[in-house]
């Protein structure tokens, strides 16, 4: 079974939702039956709760921007219920508001949930293909006085809403005939109105305490071409509205969204209720459950703030590798179970919390330490010469690719007269406790040679040039005797001569502040202006053959990835997915 493998993932512990599953199983109250709804004008939905399994759920997004972390959350969720129960996750994509959904977003999400590792199967569904069935419920609703044609303007429908200490007002076309509301509506549907004109309205209760119950509009006149039906539609039901009628004729078992959608839920049950009373729906309905949403520091979950980092050009794009996007996050580095050891381990809650962004981090951190080649990487090269070793000779040093994997086998590493170091593994000062190169000290290079550091040479400027030192022969790393002079420093390296110059990006955070925009702050002063470095580092050859996607270690650095965007054959480009260690709990 592979690593990546979500089938592999254990079950997550006890939770409400569980909980709730579990009762719910044990009264046998999703029993196999078929649905028998009321004719409409569209086929009787191919779903058919004579084959339904133990549960139903379904991943609903409006493909109207990319998916975020809190997107994972969800489809880790939703799929993994279902995986864990036998039962069946939908992908749905909730298509209602035709001006700002696109196939570019379709597209994305479709990639994004395969990702992550989860398959819906033939359960994939769009609301727009319900839109028949939407329209007869709504002249339904209006049939049975549950429903009316509102000629108000947007100002004066919110005018009269009310407050949450005060009642709303009635409309003065509430009272209109179920026969003039179902003319008015017909011909709003044949598109004989101007956009705004009218609204069909719920009619429920206008001194509610729950101001979702004052009348919600539930259909408007909105001309615009949808991606999915093209300009078959002029009226487009609202998403509070499509939602519940979706899972109903989806045979949902558990709606399970967070908890802004809460005050929503007296709605999603009234609806279904007056749906299934005039035999449309049959019984059990689905049942709405609401969750925490993540809520993530050191991060922007806001649709709208994403847009705005991406249009103002604060990132490079929605697949950015600092931005909290799945499909940024993959060219990132994260790995995909990554995302699903982050949901196991935060699990789900009934009330908000503050996850720390060192989680989900630490959780990229842990897999990736399971699972990426070790590779070697000086990411700020200073020359270093070994004065005594021959000019034209070369040599092969051999690295395990992973040291807790030997059946990974080992790699040769080409070994020459002038090598790269970092520039800070050596100093001509050292402070106390400092055991890398200084004039007259030793240490070894990592699977090499142990080298005396015997000074260096600078520029005019006083910029080092070069470090200079020689070798012992005898200490060749795996060679008998190799152990013979002890020394405390131990250093990496690349062959100057070998090594594959490459672009390398050191992203990190995209904001310096742990609640951004906290305090009534403008989020974008709390951008890090040290997100994105890019700097040109020398690699072990190894590296010049790596392909777009793949993830390795850059010892004593972090974890890379080479980029899936701009990486060309034989000229890769990395991205820093992650430190080895948390450096920001120290920062603070």
């Amino acid at each position: 079974m592979s690593p990546t493998d979500p089938s592999s993932a254990k079950a997550s512990g006890s939770n409400f939702i569980r909980n709730i599953i579990d009762a719910d199983l044990a009264a046998n109250k999703f029993a196999p039956r078929r649905w028998s709804g009321r004719p409409g004008p569209a086929e009787q939905h191919k779903v058919s709760l004579g084959d339904t399994p133990k549960i139903r759920t379904r991943f609903p997004p409006e493909p109207n921007g990319y998916l975020h972390f809190g997107h994972a959350k969800s489809i880790c969720l939703n799929f993994g219920l279902a995986r864990d129960y036998g039962g069946a996750c939908h992908l749905r994509f909730d298509d209602t508001n035709p001006e700002k959904e696109e196939q570019e977003y379709v597209d994305s999400i479709i990639d994004a949930v395969k990702w992550l590792g989860f398959d819906w199967g033939a359960n994939l569904y769009y609301a727009s293909n319900y839109f028949d069935w939407m329209y007869a419920f709504a002249e339904y609703l209006i049939e049975s006085g549950n429903a009316y044609v509102d000629s108000q303007s947007a100002e004066e429908m919110r005018a009269s809403r009310g407050t949450l200490t005060e009642p709303g007002k009635a409309s003065p076309y509430r009272n209109r005939s179920a026969a003039e509301n179902l003319d008015l509506f017909r011909r709003m549907k044949a598109g004989e109105f101007a956009d705004g004109a009218h609204v069909l309205r719920a009619r429920i209760d206008m001194a509610s305490p729950n101001i979702n119950l004052r009348d919600p509009a539930i259909y408007r006149i909105k001309r615009a071409t949808h991606h999915n039906t093209g300009d078959a539609w002029c009226i487009y039901p609202m998403y509070t509205y499509a939602h519940p009628i979706e899972d109903a004729l989806e045979n949902i078992t558990h709606s399970i969204c967070t908890l802004e959608f809460e005050d929503q839920r007296p709605f999603y049950d009234w609806l279904l209720e007056r749906l299934a009373e005039g035999g449309l729906l049959q019984r059990p309905l689905p049942q709405q459950i609401e969750f925490a949403r993540l809520n993530l520091s050191y991060v922007v979950l806001s649709k709208r703030k994403l847009i705005q980092l991406v249009e103002e050009k604060h990132v490079d794009g929605w697949d950015d590798p600092r931005l909290p996007t799945l499909v940024g996050a993959r060219r990132r580095g994260f790995t995909a179970e990554g995302f699903r050891r982050f949901a196991d381990m935060i699990g789900v809650a009934k009330s908000d919390s503050w996850i720390d962004m060192s989680v989900l981090e630490g959780c990229m951190r842990d897999h990736l330490n399971e699972t990426a080649l070790r590779r070697i990487a000086v990411l700020d090269p200073v020359r270093l010469v070994i004065d005594n070793y021959p000019e034209d000779q070369e040599e092969m040093c051999e690295a395990p690719n992973h040291p807790q994997q030997p059946d990974w086998g080992r790699r040769e590493i080409p070994f020459a007269k002038e090598l790269w170091i970092e520039r800070e593994d050596f100093t001509e000062h050292p402070p106390k406790g400092y055991f890398r190169l200084f004039p007259g000290n030793t240490v070894r290079l990592r699977y090499g040679y142990v080298v005396k550091c015997t000074g260096c040479v600078k520029d005019e400027a006083g910029n080092i040039k070069s470090v200079h030192c020689i070798y012992l022969p005898d200490t060749k790393s795996g060679t008998p005797g190799a152990d013979s002079v002890k020394v405390k420093g131990n250093i990496h390296w690349v062959s100057a001569k070998h090594a594959y110059q490459a672009e390398v990006r050191l992203y990190d955070r995209l904001f310096s502040a742990e609640a951004p925009g906290a305090g009534g702050r403008d989020f974008i002063d709390d951008l890090n202006p040290d997100s994105k470095r890019i700097i040109a580092a020398q690699l072990e050859p190894a590296l010049k053959e790596a392909i777009p996607e793949e993830r390795f270690q850059f010892e004593r650095h972090g974890y890379f990835v080479a980029d899936r965007v701009d990486s060309r054959p034989g000229a890769p480009a990395f991205n820093r997915a992650v430190t080895l260690k948390d450096s920001w709990s120290k920062a603070r």
